[in-house]
């Protein structure tokens, strides 16, 4: 049986083992071209948590409480999210300090299950989730960076699309530049926005204490307006999830992560259970401030609260947000690209992937690859349709993810494990994977999970002629080193150290 570096030597491509031009030819005594060990604790807090509080919180509360109709079993949802979002972390803490490599669950899957599971989860997330998700939080930063334009009236799309692109362009542009301004950002933005949280969460205090509690009491909080069924609950998660996603952004980078034993399971801990907190308390505040069908009728749901209490000093709130979305955006990118240029690293991507720019020592191609499949969704605009096509997919990933680290726990028990986590967890987890894939497609089949599944089994007609049979096509030698003279990248002139 071969080991996992045999195995991912066997299926790297051609273009990883020729075609390139290296930066120094690894001559001694010259600085290697590698990502740098550059994240430490509270870099990687302010990565969690600004990423994960980005345009759910803002957005998704509507979406909730449409699903399931109650203020009550919306409170439930969102407290049910953050229960499943820290078990979920909780695992994948262990994973990470077992498997230190970046990718999550990328280099898990490779781990437990091989190179096809683990390509066909790069390949959706690649070329799909990652930049959906990347586009649909732009979108958010377009519509609250262009309402204090157009006051009651709608942004029109063309507008919101316009500043979506610009903060695509812009936060690329940042994380190609530098690393550090990239970390030193996101800790910046991630302040802001709890602060935010913590403005509206005030304004919710404020109005409890004046007696606005009707929606709040029992008698009316779990009065719904339809009948709740199986297929309401996983749709409602699926809009709660999207508020949380983010929680596993850290494992993308365990490469660049300061003493990643020590720093991300610590940072995880400190980070999901603050989101939690933080997130069900606004939605506390939220329901305090308006009726359900207010929040509902509302386009933004966080500028209708600050316009209500905040008087002259309501721009805080859309400045806020604004800023929210465009932390989550540059905590998106940051993690994300990193997936991309670890595929193509063990050869599931094209080699101008794995490059790495030989003086700012950042992945800019992987970045600008992220960011241009992100510009084109940016195009249809349909938020609802991009959450929930995101969600559905992106748990079959995390199901698998959660039952690898059940499998790991008996096909590798003498590996080094510095933090465990109980594996009843990724048994709950599990279950509740299959819940939320199983029970909207079996209450209201729609051709969206069709097509999710086919996309994601086309990728085996790349995988076998490219990856596994290592076919290369003939003008790709080329191509790669007039990209490598164009951005001045180079392969990474040694193996990261991921020890």
């Amino acid at each position: 049986k071969m080991s996992s570096e045999e195995m991912e030597m066997k299926h790297r491509g051609p273009d990883q083992r020729n075609g390139s031009v290296t930066a120094n030819g690894g001559t001694p005594g010259v600085e290697t071209v590698q990502l740098k060990k550059r994240v430490g604790l509270f870099s990687g807090v302010a990565l969690i948590v600004g990423t994960m509080i980005g345009s759910g919180i803002f957005v998704s509360p509507k979406g909730v409480l449409r699903e399931v109709g109650g203020v009550g079993p919306s409170l439930l949802v969102w407290t049910g999210c953050g229960l499943i979002s820290t078990m979920g972390a909780v695992v994948y803490a262990e994973l990470g300090t077992m498997i230190k490599e970046s990718g999550g669950e990328y280099a898990y899957l490779f781990r437990a299950f091989g190179p096809i599971p683990a390509f066909l989860y790069q390949w959706t997330q690649v070329i799909l989730l990652l930049p959906a998700s990347l586009a649909a939080i732009a979108l958010s930063f377009g519509i609250y960076a262009g309402q204090p334009f157009f006051g009651s009236c709608k942004v029109p799309d063309l507008v919101v699309k316009s500043l979506a692109a610009v903060c695509l362009v812009l936060v690329t542009a940042l994380n190609c530049i530098s690393v550090k301004l990239a970390a030193r950002i996101q800790v910046f933005f991630t302040a802001i926005k709890v602060l935010a949280l913590g403005v509206i969460i005030g304004v919710g205090i404020y109005s409890l204490a004046l007696g606005n509690t009707p929606w709040l009491t029992p008698d009316k909080a779990f009065q719904t307006r339809h009948t709740i069924t199986i297929s309401d609950v996983g749709l409602a998660f699926y809009q709660g999830l999207w508020a949380y996603d983010g929680w596993n952004n850290l494992n993308f980078v365990t490469e660049e992560i300061e003493k990643p034993a020590r720093n991300l399971p610590l940072a995880i801990m400190i980070s999901i259970p603050l989101v939690t907190l933080l997130y069900v308390l606004t939605n506390v505040a939220y329901f305090s401030v308006m009726t359900p069908s207010e929040v509902l009728s509302s386009g933004a749901v966080a500028v209708t609260v600050g316009n209500r209490y905040l008087g002259v000093m309501s721009w805080l709130i859309p400045v806020s947000v604004v800023c929210s979305t465009f932390g989550a955006c540059n905590g998106q990118c940051f993690a994300t690209s990193r997936l991309c240029y670890t595929a193509a690293r063990k050869g599931h991507m094209v080699e101008i992937l794995s490059m790495i720019h030989v003086k700012l020592l950042t992945p800019s191609p992987a970045l600008i690859f992220n960011a241009f499949i992100a510009l084109i969704m940016i195009i249809p605009n349909d938020f609802d349709a991009i959450i929930n096509y995101f969600s559905f997919a992106a748990w079959m990933f995390y199901g698998s993810t959660f039952l690898a680290h059940i499998v790991m726990r008996f096909t590798q028990k003498d590996a080094e494990r510095q933090f465990r986590s109980p594996v009843i967890f990724s048994a709950l987890l599990v279950l509740a994977s299959l819940y939320l894939i199983v029970a909207p497609i079996i209450s209201e089949p729609d051709l969206w999970y069709l097509y999710a599944a086919i996309f994601i089994v086309a990728g085996l007609l790349f995988y076998f002629p490219f990856v596994h049979f290592g076919y290369n096509l003939p003008f790709m030698k080329n191509i790669t080193i007039c990209l490598q003279l164009l951005m001045n990248v180079s392969p990474p002139t040694e193996d990261p150290d991921v020890e």
